[in-house]
């Protein structure tokens, strides 16, 4: 098996030669530039983001860190509600890294990239020594057009919104929680990373006026609507009994003493929006993932606040997160 060498990272001839036989090899593309920077004509209202991701394992049931890395740059672009366009990519490699996992890794992003529609266009390569990096660290930009009409942010929340997921909670987390340690517990759960563009897309063909669209990603659904809520300067009320979670999620939370509320997804999205229109967006996201579902409302009263509903009637507030449930989930 070949490996990544330091002399990989110095800019000489076998930076060149990964460069192409890994790179430009799974990358190539009329937008993919050899110059410092890559060029194109970008019209109108547009959103940029970057990331960074350290997921460890890199692999896992369901993706790995280069399905991950391109899938957390689009969606952080679709909750703008802007159509994924064009993204680099950074890589970080510790020396001694398999060069077949990297071929995996690049491979996987450019599926994924196809998949969402968005370019890749130019990209960086750092090889560090051994003991300095976990294998393979990413970082992604990427740069897409909003939609005519369309304006999201985390401050728009009204009285009397609907909250509203796209699915299952919580698969992510648990999913990398048990590649990383030996717990004994025997599941096939797999994580939700995916692209949300034509999710995200067909949500706002049936309502422009989406007020907040958000990932919920580290820290997971609990977190963000916690960030929702400061932002907006309102309360959220949740139904317990109404907030999706796959049955092997909800098992080994109840082993483990988890709320798969605290639990990241990657292929999930919280949408608030007015209640008028939360039945065609529920409509809109089964298409995409069957067990999306209003979740809860949008309150004036409890502001700052997560207030969980329970099945028997009791309300209680949702803790606040705090401290480091999964360290490097991405």
């Amino acid at each position: 098996m070949e490996f990544v060498t330091l002399a990989h990272g110095s800019g000489g001839r076998q930076t060149a030669e990964l460069i192409d036989r890994v790179f430009r090899a799974h990358f190539e593309s009329p937008v993919l530039t050899a110059d410092d920077a890559a060029v194109f004509e970008l019209g109108g209202r547009v959103a940029m983001t970057t990331d960074g991701f350290t997921v460890s394992p890199w692999k896992f049931n369901g993706g790995d860190i280069g399905k991950l890395s391109v899938c957390g740059t689009v969606n952080d672009l679709a909750c703008m509600g802007a159509r994924p366009e064009y993204l680099t990519c950074a890589f970080i490699i510790e020396e001694g890294f398999p060069l077949s996992h990297l071929e995996e890794i690049a491979e996987s992003m450019r599926e994924t990239a196809d998949k969402a529609g968005i370019r890749i266009a130019a990209g960086d390569t750092k090889v560090v020594g051994r003991g300095q990096a976990d294998g393979i660290f990413i970082t992604t930009t990427g740069i897409g057009r909003i939609a005519e009409g369309v304006s999201t942010s985390g401050s728009a929340a009204r009285d009397g919104d609907a909250v509203i997921v796209s699915g299952d909670i919580g698969r992510h987390g648990c999913t990398i929680l048990l590649a990383r340690e030996d717990l004994g517990i025997e599941t096939d759960a797999d994580s939700d990373c995916a692209p949300l563009w034509d999710t995200v897309s067909d949500v706002l063909d049936v309502c422009p006026d989406v007020h907040v669209i958000r990932d919920a990603t580290r820290g997971g659904v609990g977190t963000v609507l916690y960030e929702i809520a400061s932002q907006s300067g309102v309360g959220i009320v949740l139904d317990r009994a109404a907030i999706p979670v796959d049955g092997r999620v909800s098992g080994v939370c109840g082993l483990l003493g988890l709320d798969p509320l605290y639990l990241a997804c990657e292929g999930r999205v919280v949408i608030i929006a007015p209640n008028s229109r939360a039945d065609d967006i529920v409509a809109a996201l089964r298409a995409h993932q069957p067990t999306a579902a209003v979740i809860g409302r949008v309150t004036s009263a409890d502001k700052g606040r997560v207030i969980l509903s329970t099945e028997i009637g009791t309300r209680a507030i949702l803790p606040f997160p705090g401290g480091e449930l999964l360290p490097r989930i991405c």
